[in-house]
């Protein structure tokens, strides 16, 4: 095909949300047959649709017939291998917010942490997604109702980013790239809970990204009983991988933190979090705790919340309580999933 075609579908892919060939007008008749036969620019199937109260909107999305995707040549990452079985599902969500509209998405199917509060760990995991598989869910959510384009990407979905370190980053490529999403590095989050070898290798990635880590503990002895991967590096080791992003990259980390009612929620965490964000030049998010059926966590009092963020302000930390979207819908990192599969489970 000429060389402009490709300006012309990735036009229609990525400016327009065209993912049916037939419908690319301005290509010839027969190469519109051609990608028809050839491409298969959308892979994922939406099993589970659920609208909040506060606008925000959850997608299950099952990659049944992924592992038939075909690898195609070019600069089209819609499409892709991955090692995800058929029949398994990841979620993602639209999180609106004036004129934002931020995409929540997954990198990995289930979860290698294993966080004890949070349902994406559950079962373990059981693939790394595609590029392709990453961008289609920014790509399905922009096609929502009401949506009129992605404004910014977290990956805060399922899985560990940095543990699927080339995908990801190939997917962060087309997001940021003018012939893809054409997303602002800086209106990408990449949140990790800690991989401190690869934060160093993310020093060295060109795209400048914001980086978080949820650290959602200040000391090994309480990380290590919520957070299993976290008898692998200890806090220490975390802190002087992102002191080390602060030096080479000059951008400011951000701490994320999940407020558990009664487990880290201590006047006593709040200093030694403090202690931590001022040392690396971080700022701090905390996060309420969102329930999950089956789990012990509680979801922290008003008072408590309140109290913790004082403290931090009072040593002159940067800190913000993240507003909690979509609580009557499962927005929770693997809930919708974990809760359609109990659903659906024989007996």
């Amino acid at each position: 095909m000429p060389r402009h075609t490709t300006d012309q579908i990735l036009d229609w892919v990525y400016r327009k949300g065209v993912c049916d060939p037939a419908e690319m007008t301005n290509l010839s008749r027969s190469q519109r047959a051609y990608l028809t036969e050839h491409i298969a620019f959308k892979h994922g199937r939406t099993v589970a649709h659920q609208s909040a109260s506060d606008g925000t909107q959850k997608l299950l999305v099952s990659w049944a017939q992924a592992d038939q995707a075909t690898e195609t040549a070019g600069a089209l990452p819609i499409v892709g291998q991955s090692n995800v079985a058929r029949g398994q599902e990841t979620e993602c969500v639209l999180i609106p917010a004036e004129s934002r509209r931020t995409a929540c998405i997954s990198s990995q199917l289930g979860c290698p942490v294993g966080c004890k509060f949070c349902a994406s760990g559950i079962g373990g995991l059981e693939g790394n997604l595609s590029a392709g598989q990453i961008i289609e869910q920014v790509f399905q959510l922009g096609q929502l109702k009401g949506v009129d384009r992605i404004s910014h990407v977290v990956f805060m979905g399922m899985g560990e980013p940095l543990a699927n370190y080339a995908a990801v980053t190939d997917a962060i490529r087309t997001l940021n790239a003018p012939w893809g999403f054409g997303i602002s590095a800086r209106r990408i989050t990449l949140s990790t809970v800690g991989l401190p070898v690869a934060i160093r290798k993310f020093c060295d990635f060109e795209i400048p990204v914001t980086l978080a880590l949820s650290l959602h503990a200040p000391n090994d002895a309480l990380r290590r009983e919520i957070i299993p991967w976290a008898e692998f590096s200890t806090v220490e080791e975390l802190l002087d991988a992102c002191d080390e992003w602060f030096t080479r990259t000059g951008r400011e980390i951000t701490l994320e933190y999940i407020l558990l009612g009664g487990v880290n929620d201590r006047p006593e965490h709040a200093e030694e979090l403090a202690f931590h964000a001022q040392r690396i030049h971080a700022n701090v998010n905390l996060i309420r705790y969102n329930e999950v059926r089956g789990m012990p966590y509680q979801r922290p009092s008003t008072d408590d919340v309140l109290r913790f963020q004082n403290i931090l302000r009072q040593r002159e930390v940067n800190v913000h309580i993240r507003a909690s979207r979509g609580r009557d819908i499962a927005a929770a990192c693997g809930q919708l999933r974990h809760e359609h599969a109990s659903n659906v489970r024989p007996g």
